[in-house]
């Protein structure tokens, strides 16, 4: 199915607010220390195309925990819609949700729904962790995945990434991620770029500056085309968000956000 590249970009956009892991090689049984994040946080984003606004994103982790496999999980569910003229002409209603260990930040089984335009999509996909696979359903086939050890989906990614101290982290270094979506393994690599301040309508902060490197493609200017800026504190969550497009850029910036473990630091 053919959309426009703004549509793509702004599902990248969305994407990539559940974007990376480190890969480590310990089994399901490894213990994660979490000082990040808690049940009940909620965080909203708004996306712009220049002065449009072209959508909105929202990532929730549940008040109360789930049992999955056995397991104790954080249910967490991030949501993206256009909006405005936007929603007129491109209509898009995504819905990705993802039960994670709670010990080990695994995924569990993960949930997706898909609505843009006329395409409908829906997939849920089990993880056993032990045995290293990915078992996906889309409406009645069911299919099997060899898949490396401690993979993760494009969400459960993004919450081990919150409990990494980048003080670890060279400047300038290129992290391969090992992800399964889509049916496939896929490396998603971002760079760490540094430390900066940034001001948002909540006033300014301090901030890790990361670079998700893209495939070249018609759709965007090049590997380096998204930044984004992510809270120097162990919250870790994205503040802002830039991609350039062949023609035009799409921003994301913090529209509000409640529950977080440790309240943001603005100065």
């Amino acid at each position: 199915m053919k959309r426009s590249y703004i549509i793509i970009a702004i599902s990248t956009l969305l994407f990539f607010i559940s974007f990376r892991q480190f890969e480590e090689k310990y089994k399901q049984t490894r213990v994660v220390a979490n000082n990040s994040f808690v049940t009940g946080e909620r965080v909203e984003y708004r996306v712009h195309y220049g002065f449009i606004n072209a959508a909105e994103a929202k990532v929730e982790v549940s008040k109360s925990i789930s049992t999955i496999n056995s397991r104790p999980c954080f249910r967490v569910n991030v949501s993206g819609k256009t909006v405005g003229a936007f929603d007129l002409i491109s209509h898009v209603r995504d819905s990705w949700r993802s039960y994670i260990d709670t010990t080990a930040i695994l995924p569990h089984m993960f949930e997706r729904q898909i609505q843009e335009n006329k395409y409908r999509k829906e997939e849920k996909i089990y993880f056993n962790h032990n045995k290293d696979q990915a078992i996906s359903s889309i409406k009645d086939e069911t299919k099997t995945f060899d898949v490396p050890n401690n993979i993760h989906d494009i969400i459960s990614g993004y919450f081990f990434l919150r409990t990494v101290n980048f003080e670890k982290v060279a400047e300038g270094e290129v992290i391969e991620i090992p992800t399964f979506f889509d049916g496939q393994v896929y490396k998603l690599r971002v760079r760490y770029v540094g430390k900066d301040v940034i001001k948002t309508k909540f006033g300014r902060t301090r901030v890790l500056r990361l670079n998700p490197l893209i495939p070249d493609n018609k759709f965007f200017k090049g590997e380096g085309a998204m930044r984004l800026w992510v809270s120097d504190d162990s919250n870790k969550i994205p503040l802002k968000a830039e991609v350039e497009l062949v023609i035009g850029s799409l921003e994301m910036d913090l529209k509000s956000y409640k529950g977080l473990r440790k309240d943001l630091t603005w100065f």
